[in-house]
């Protein structure tokens, strides 16, 4: 029908991606493959060291092939093919941790708020006894001597010891566990800092001391918790896309039985099932309609704002919204099996990725734990020696051991990549591969592929004007009985100039020349230009033309629709500074025209798939770090070479699996936003890393010379760790 050569894509086209059955999320998740992770609540881990323990105990153990755990979620990933979450339970166990398998239904707000309402409860007693207990040192302070000090000091004790032991349970329990299975945890040195600073105050006054520290032990407690608390408000301030995604999971579905609409949980749906879909629902199950009409909101999962039409044979995944009409549903997959699910175990996947500053981070802790007691314990010996005084070197070393905790050390990578990892899918890019942000940050060149990735792969008419209105009727006919992707776009562009298709007679079509037909006694034809006697003209763009049996034929030109945003992306990422290149299979005239239209000055037309791959390979040879953007099966290697890759969700399987990131939405903006965002990300996990090793090497020194008490300690040491995710948190903005 058209002179111009349409790309290789163009078979894919008459089946639209946009079009397709199959919904973007569910054709996203399954890139994945078909094996699904088995996924593990552990409710009881809350440092670096619990990450670096749980993940090392998993890698070891036969027949797993890498664990991943999730701070933000408390849960760990595990790709262990043929094996079940009971055979991995007792693996974790084994080494002191509570460890369940994953139901979604308890990842609820409300069960992740009871940690949080713990903690604060924990805070409430320890403050009403520190003020307590405050009002009765006052007297001693005052000037108390002998036995009415002494029973002050007794009446402190009294209301301390059991608030230090109820207050402290999660350091104690954390510590407990740690020592029981030969580990250093973080928590070890501030249960010691507590056993200490309660020890001695003890020690005083059985020995009529004058002075008692049960105030400072509860104090010392007091501000811990606080410092807990507030870790863990910001980790719930950086609210990560996992938990998101986990939140559109819906507990319960309406099952369709003989006897009516029976309410169910989702966990307990099987394919085959018929589910009942009620207006502004959220679909429980991934599935197929048999019954109904409505419109489908997928904005939440895709991107798209615009409502899809939905009738009987469309595809939903869990998580889109029904927003008109009842639907019936026919369950294809559930639970742990939707494509709402597996989004979720990707997502959660890249918040827990393990790149190279998290190893560093990781051993750097492993080093710090023996050496935070080898410290305490040489202070308190330095001291005593030097002093005779054991309660002055109790507590120097109780300070030391609380003020070397390497909490902000173990905060410094995970705290940035969740606040990052979270930005971007917000912004409609799902990382797949834990490192691809890392390696985000290196990139200098950018290689873009042409049709389906910096334009949607569907054509359309450049200038509508080139048609009489009187003709107009008749090419809507025309064009409305040729499914050719030419004729669709006409079709589409005089639809919407509101023109009415005219009657048409004998209306057929010439295979590989066009279509025609008979209008008022004349024949009338849309096509090819040597089936019209038409000169072919500017091969820049592909062409059709019309003609009325009467007059010249009108050339109808048509161009690929740029993808939205395309534009501003090449222009930010040019701006940036990086390099920009467009390699495409189609025709040079085709591509000039592109690359002139987006300001790309670095261009190469009639690539096949195998000198793509050497382009990017060459380039890597030449020390570039590429990110390669494409979508159709001849980018796939060059996907594969590039140093990190993304593709369109409308793109081809292969494509999908071989990127590290997918486009969620059909905007191409966020690619050059995840650039910045990337880099932005290594920025703060250095910074971080200057934070941890700033404050330790000015709090280490005070500590050990005698300059800090303990609840000094603990005050700086909540500091520092809130620190580092207040400055991850940054990257929220």
């Amino acid at each position: 029908m058209s002179d111009a050569t349409l790309h290789d894509h163009d078979a894919r086209l008459s089946a639209c991606p946009a079009c397709d059955a199959a919904p973007l999320a569910s054709r996203i998740a399954s890139a994945k493959g078909a094996q699904a992770d088995i996924i593990l609540s552990l409710p009881t881990i809350h440092c670096a060291t619990c990450i670096t323990d749980v993940e090392g105990v998993l890698n070891r153990h036969p027949g797993v092939k890498a664990a991943r755990v999730n701070l933000t979620l408390r849960r760990v990933t595990v790709d262990a093919p043929g094996m079940s979450a009971e055979e991995l339970i007792p693996v974790v166990e084994s080494i002191g941790y509570e460890a369940h398998e994953l139901d979604p239904a308890a990842l609820s707000a409300s069960a992740a708020d009871r940690q949080g309402r713990d903690i604060l409860m924990r805070i409430g007693v320890s403050g009403f006894a520190m003020m307590n207990i405050m009002i009765l040192s006052v007297a001693v302070w005052s000037g108390a001597e002998a036995a009415t000090r002494d029973m002050f000091h007794w009446i402190s004790g009294a209301i301390a010891l059991p608030t230090v032991a109820f207050a402290g349970r999660p350091f104690f329990s954390s510590a407990w566990r740690a020592i029981s299975h030969g580990r250093l945890g973080m928590d070890v040195p501030i249960s010691l800092a507590l056993i200490l600073a309660s020890s001695i105050s003890v020690y005083e006054t059985l020995n009529s001391g004058r002075h008692a520290y049960f105030d400072a032990a509860v104090m010392l407690c007091f501000f811990l918790l606080i410092g807990r608390y507030l870790d863990y408000r910001t980790r719930a301030v950086a609210r990560s896309a996992a938990e998101e995604l986990t939140a559109l999971e819906v507990p319960r579905a309406f099952r369709i039985t003989a006897a009516g609409d029976e309410p169910v949980p989702v966990s307990e749906l099987v394919p085959g099932d018929l589910i009942r879909i009620r207006p502004g629902a959220r679909v429980p199950a991934d599935g197929e309609i048999i019954d109904g009409m409505s419109e489908i909101d997928r904005s939440l999962l895709t991107g798209e704002s615009i409502p899809v039409a939905a009738a009987p044979g469309l595809a939903l995944s869990a998580g889109e919204v029904n927003l008109t009409g009842p639907l019936v549903l026919r369950v294809t997959a559930a639970g742990r099996d939707s494509s709402l699910a597996r989004l979720t175990a990707l997502v959660a996947a890249a918040e827990s990725a393990r790149g190279h500053y998290t190893s560093l981070a990781d051993r750097a802790s492993r080093l710090y734990s023996p050496l935070v007691h080898l410290m305490a314990f040489c202070s308190f010996l330095g001291w005593y020696l030097a002093t005779h005084d054991l309660r002055l070197a109790v507590n120097i070393a109780a300070a030391v051991l609380i003020i070397t905790c390497p909490c902000a050390l173990g905060l410094a990578v995970p705290a940035v990549i969740t606040t990052a990892s979270g930005r971007l899918f917000r912004r409609g890019m799902l990382i797949k591969e834990g490192t691809a942000l890392e390696r985000l940050a290196d990139v200098d060149t950018v290689v873009f592929d042409k049709t389906g990735t910096l334009t949607m792969g569907v054509p359309q008419l450049v200038s509508i004007n080139v048609i009489p209105v009187e003709a107009r009727p008749v090419a809507l006919a025309l064009a409305q009985g040729s499914g050719h992707p030419l004729s669709q776009a006409l079709a589409q562009a005089l639809v919407g100039v509101g023109t009415v298709p005219a009657p048409l007679a004998d209306l057929r079509e010439v295979p590989g020349y066009g279509i025609a037909g008979n209008w008022q006694g004349r024949e009338v034809r849309l096509g090819r230009a040597d089936w019209l006697g038409a000169e072919h003209g500017d091969a820049r763009l592909s062409a059709s033309w019309l003609s009325l049996g009467q007059g010249a034929p009108i050339r109808l030109e048509f161009s690929d629709r740029l993808r939205p945003g395309a534009g501003e992306c090449v222009s930010a990422i040019l701006a940036s500074g990086r390099r920009v290149l467009l390699l495409s299979g189609d025709a040079a005239p085709v591509v000039e025209d592109l690359a002139t239209r987006l300001g790309i000055a670095e261009w190469r037309a009639g690539v096949t798939p195998v000198e793509k791959a050497t382009a990017v390979h060459d380039l890597r040879e030449q020390g570039l770090h590429v990110l390669m953007v494409g979508d159709g099966l001849n980018d796939t290697a060059a996907l594969t070479e590039a140093h990190v890759s993304i593709s369109p969700a409308s793109a081809l399987d292969a494509a999908r699996t071989a990127s590290d990131i997918v486009l969620v939405g059909s905007d191409l903006s966020p690619v050059a936003q995840s650039l910045t965002l990337a880099r932005q990300a290594r920025s703060r996990i250095k910074e971080n890393f200057a934070i941890s090793f700033l404050y330790n090497i000015v709090a280490v020194p005070i500590a050990i010379a005698g300059f800090a008490t303990p609840l000094m300690a603990a005050l700086a040491m909540s500091l520092s760790s809130i620190s580092v995710t207040l400055n991850a948190l940054r990257l929220r903005r």
